[in-house]
């Protein structure tokens, strides 16, 4: 039986480029190669798409984008075409893939914008799609669809950047619903970026320009005191749960710089009740489902031990994916080692397209 011919898609004009380099050079490297033919294909910043055919360790470091092999490329809508034309000299020739694997984190990658590529191009696209892409990554979409299906999750507001000049009177409504501190975040933007935690009125105004930096809408949200537990999902229409991990922050809050610089401590199984472990699982799938979230998804919480109450907190339909990675790691705690679940996650991908 012939390779699954699947295109890996890495960097990404994304504030979270590099987080995509070291996810898509660990899917490479432990892609099951008996069964599937990866064809990596590189973003880079300003949004050139290229066909690399150079080792997989220059992804990471980055110096992939000098390499003399690199082919000029792009995804075809052309259905007939059925994935790339790659540029060779002065002629396109058509690669067809099988499957494609979009590794990308944050915008212009887990936001539906390639998802919708992808629909068009009739291939089947590991993770969500377009709908459900776009909604988790807006946290305002998020938590307006998490309070339709009764799912609980932290107090918020929300405020636009034509709202800027309204800041007083926002603020004073804030202070008064949610309390300090308050977390402001960016509605689209994954990992943590431009996230702040504010204690004080100056604070809550810088924490606003920064999330406005990041993009033209944030989320305001009130402070859940407690602890920092996750779930990986994995299935389309009957998804399952993993064992749940806890995230033990080594700055303030789980931000960019815990998450990828810091060394934050994760506790895999959490050392919870079972009783709230199963709380965690249950939730996160019907989070998954009524965000109409398919194939995979990270989905965070937030346990507030003072009250016993549990909260989502975000859903993550592209997650590191790194074989260190908490995905990967909850995955294999679950019985389904690193390899296997790349060849799980296409097969799902192929699963949803063609049903």
């Amino acid at each position: 039986m012939a390779a699954v011919t699947v295109g890996v898609l890495f960097g990404g004009v994304s504030s979270e480029h590099e987080v995509s380099l070291a996810s898509a050079r660990s899917v490479i490297e432990n892609i099951p190669k008996d069964r599937f033919r990866p064809v990596p294909v590189g973003i880079t910043r300003d949004g050139r798409w290229l066909l690399f055919v150079g080792p997989t360790a220059a992804i990471e470091d980055g110096s992939w984008e000098s390499d003399p092999g690199n082919l000029p490329c792009c995804l075809s809508p052309d259905r007939s075409v059925h994935g790339l034309l790659v540029l060779e000299g002065e002629r396109w020739r058509a690669l067809r893939l099988d499957a494609v694997f979009p590794v990308l984190h944050g915008k212009n990658g887990e936001d539906g914008t390639v998802q919708g590529l992808l629909e068009l191009s009739g291939l089947p696209c590991v993770g969500s799609g377009v709908l459900a892409s776009a909604a988790c990554l807006d946290k305002a979409v998020t938590n307006t669809l998490l309070d339709a299906a009764g799912i609980p999750h932290a107090d918020w507001r929300q405020m636009d950047i034509s709202q800027i000049l309204e800041f007083d009177p926002i603020a004073d409504g804030w202070e008064r619903d949610l309390g300090y501190p308050i977390f402001v975040k960016p509605a689209n933007a994954g990992s943590s970026v431009g996230i702040s935690k504010a204690h004080n009125r100056q604070e809550l105004r810088e924490a606003v320009e920064l999330a406005f930096r990041h993009d033209r809408k944030l989320v305001a949200e009130r402070c859940i005191v407690g602890r920092e537990l996750e779930c990986a999902v994995i299935g389309n229409l009957s998804p399952t749960a993993s064992p749940v991990s806890e995230i033990i922050p080594k700055n303030e809050f789980y931000d960019y710089d815990a998450k990828y610089l810091s060394g934050s401590r994760t506790v895999l199984p959490a050392e919870i009740p079972q009783q709230l472990t199963g709380r965690v699982q249950e939730l996160a799938v019907k989070g998954f489902l009524a965000l109409g979230c398919r194939g995979f998804a990270r989905v965070d919480f937030l346990y507030e031990t003072a009250t016993d109450r549990l909260y989502l907190n975000e859903p993550n339909t592209l997650p590191g994916f790194t074989s260190i990675s908490m995905y990967p790691k909850m995955m294999a705690a679950a019985g389904l080692a690193y390899p296997e679940l790349i060849a799980e996650l296409i097969r799902l991908a192929m699963e949803e397209r063609d049903g």
